[in-house]
């Protein structure tokens, strides 16, 4: 008997610690399960053979793989530091996306209906021929074009707020196809609103891009949504011929004109920093930008003493923040008068030329068209190279 019961109780024990084992392992394997459906997206989107990747030479920030009846399109980079890619599908309508990829969002192109929130992107679909798609923009009156504007006037398009408090109940009644934004870090309580609302939010950050070309090659972002990749490939491709050919022009030239940029703002004088966009155009052009070793792509911000000593006798003079006359630097600042390029004259702005309601035209357009700013440099760094050239974006201060 006394056998027995150690028996029964032996037995007790094995099959306790069985149903521990068992019960680990269920919840083990529930675990790797959701790991594993977590990564799906990717590990899917990566192994289809017949992708077709569209061509993106200068753009970091995002790619575009076509698979006949649908599109991926990932944007890495929506805002600096941003830790999340976000993966789109683009689904040619009447057509539908296999269930094993998966992704953040998912559009019906061609699309007919769309939002934007960048004046970067008028240019974009204008030359797509598609802003006549446009139903609603955040201020409209930071548009300049005047295509776009004409639409404005005849109530196409209508007001929605500004991007970072737009207003989501217009949004949702109009109902957009697309509603395209830009994240300064991922915390826009509108646009989560909106993504709640069902409405289909892609980001672009064309404004995250360093190089004058990367930025421009964005068209392409566009003209996926449109099923216009031909027509976004050839209209870069002549905006990157351009540059390259003024560029290279511009480079054989042996002297390099030295360059200060920016002003002060309540004291503090804030200037681009080395690798910026800003920064950018001045090395291509084949100017010698002071600040061209300090490492970001933001602002530099700097006490007027620091950038009088370094830049008192730089040549050129580009970007004096919103000044429009000499005189008025002088009365803001006696120390404006004391840099060379003011006794020469040689300062130059891009914030003159503006648009019929005050928007900025280079704020708008500059990013889409670097060939016309790298012409306008290269016309003020060595105006020998282009006699007929005359400045589109840029004003000489007097």
């Amino acid at each position: 008997m006394l056998l027995l019961f150690f028996r029964s109780e032996i037995l007790n024990m094995i099959q306790k610690s069985l149903l521990k084992y068992i019960k680990a392992l269920f919840f083990l394997t529930l675990f790797l399960l959701t790991i594993a459906c977590q990564n799906t997206s990717k590990k899917t989107i990566s192994i289809l053979p017949e992708g077709e990747k569209i061509s993106i030479r200068h753009a970091k920030g995002f790619s575009i793989t076509n698979y006949g009846d649908y599109k991926i399109m990932e944007v890495y980079n929506p805002w600096p530091e941003s830790e999340k890619a976000y993966r789109y599908a683009l689904v040619q309508k009447g057509k539908t996306l296999p269930k094993e990829v998966l992704v953040d969002v998912t559009i019906s192109v061609p699309v007919e209906r769309i939002v934007v929130t960048s004046t970067t992107h008028i240019p974009s679909l204008e030359m797509l021929e598609e802003e006549n798609k446009i139903i609603a923009f955040p201020n409209l009156d930071y548009i300049s074009s005047e295509k776009t504007r004409t639409l404005i006037r005849n109530g196409n398009i209508r007001e929605i707020g500004n991007n970072q408090s737009v207003n989501t109940e217009i949004v949702i009644n109009i109902d957009p196809d697309l509603f395209v934004g830009f994240g300064i870090d991922g915390n826009n309580k509108s646009f989560n609103s909106l993504e709640k609302a069902g409405i289909s939010l892609v980001y672009n950050g064309d404004w995250t891009e360093t190089s004058p070309l990367g930025k421009a090659e964005w068209i392409k972002f566009f003209g996926a949504f449109f099923n216009k990749e031909a027509l976004a490939e050839n209209e870069f491709s002549k905006i990157e011929t351009e540059y390259l050919h003024i560029k290279e022009l511009a480079q054989n030239q042996s002297n390099s004109p030295t360059v200060l940029s920016g002003a002060m703002w309540k004291d503090i004088w804030y200037l681009p920093q080395g690798n910026s966009w800003a920064a950018q155009f001045i090395k291509d052009a084949n100017g010698s930008y002071l600040w061209a070793d300090s490492k970001g792509i933001g602002s530099l911000s700097l006490n007027i003493e620091t950038v009088l000593e370094k830049a008192q006798n730089a040549s050129i003079w580009i970007g004096p923040g919103q000044f429009d006359s000499l005189q008025r630097m002088q009365e803001a600042h006696y120390a404006y008068s004391q840099f060379e390029a003011f006794k020469t004259g040689e300062i130059y702005s891009f914030s003159q030329k503006k648009g019929a309601t005050g928007g900025v035209i280079y704020y708008e357009l500059a990013p889409n068209r670097p060939d016309i700013v790298l012409k306008d440099m290269v016309k003020i760094l060595h105006p020998e190279l282009l006699p007929e050239h005359e400045l589109f974006f840029f004003t000489k201060i007097n």
